[in-house]
């Protein structure tokens, strides 16, 4: 039934409590937590067949505190009561009557772990001989660790400088490389420069007589201040011949110098050839007027 019907006049708190015993017993469905034997008819019940257990709270005793239970099952076979009960300081469980529990090998091997570490406390305290000889075992094994550590801090130290070492010499070969290549590029650097050099020269070159007076007529003043020399740009041929630098000025420019040296003044141009290249469109009339 889902629902049930609750007249208006019902009362929750009329209802009498049931007080049942203070450690009554649960039925509870569980599954074997281990394999046993059962000790009336040798029967084997292995791990997790199920059951419908009774489980109570075992009273007077407890783990720091942790309540341990009782659960009660019966044999498959001979329906024989068999009891456990829960072991909280192994996290296990404990067979307690009806039943013995099977042979488990990596339980002995735990027990026989934990007898190995407790066996020699138990034979230091009593026998203060031995004590004395694991003392000195246990400072030999410390002895023997340092000298292996100690070696291997030397021998990861060597590997270090040598690997400095290596570091060192690959990083000097990388400079000496570096400095080979920049000094054949400052080489090339010199050889081009010395071609260029050799290619294109500066001279001197004097200043022209024709550009004097032309410098004296534009600016209205005699020449009375020589110009000085000017510094020309000259191409020639890559060989070791210099040549004369006459010969490699143009002919008009040959010929000035030439009069200049021979002290033949430049022959003066004249008015009309002056007009003529003006070209400003200016007639002169004869009676001074000017007409445009």
């Amino acid at each position: 039934v889902l629902n049930k019907y609750f007249p208006p006049d019902f009362d929750p708190s009329l209802i009498p409590r049931r007080r049942g015993p203070k450690n009554s017993q649960q039925v509870v469905r569980l599954m074997a937590p281990f394999s046993m034997r059962c000790n009336t008819c040798g029967e084997y019940i292995y791990k997790g067949k199920k059951f419908n257990a009774r489980k109570e709270t075992v009273d007077g005793e407890d783990c720091y505190g942790i309540k341990i239970f009782r659960f009660y099952i019966k044999c498959t076979l001979c329906s024989a009561e068999i009891t456990f009960k829960t072991d909280p300081k192994n996290t296990d469980y404990s067979a307690e009557h009806g039943a013995s529990r099977n042979f488990e090998p990596w339980r002995e091997e735990r027990v026989v772990e934990e007898e190995d570490c407790s066996s020699p406390l138990e034979e230091e305290e009593n026998n203060p001989m031995k004590a004395l000889e694991n003392r000195t075992v246990d400072a030999k094994r410390e002895m023997d660790i340092l000298d292996a550590l100690q070696d291997i801090r030397a021998r990861n130290a060597r590997n270090e400088r040598v690997g400095q070492a290596s570091d060192l010499v690959s990083r000097m070969t990388v400079e000496e490389e570096e400095t080979e290549e920049e000094r054949e590029r400052r080489l090339a650097e010199e050889e081009d420069e010395k071609l260029v050099r050799e290619v294109f020269s500066k001279v001197s070159m004097p200043a022209l007589p024709g550009d004097s007076s032309a410098a004296a007529d534009s600016s209205g003043d005699s020449p009375t201040e020589v110009t000085s020399p000017q510094l020309v740009t000259i191409k020639r041929k890559a060989d070791d011949v210099e040549p004369d630098l006459r010969s490699l000025l143009p002919e008009s420019t040959r010929v000035k110098l030439g009069a200049k040296s021979l002290g033949i003044p430049p022959a003066k141009k004249s008015k009309s050839d002056l007009k003529n290249k003006l070209n400003l469109g200016i007639k002169i009339a004869k009676k001074g007027k000017v007409a445009v």
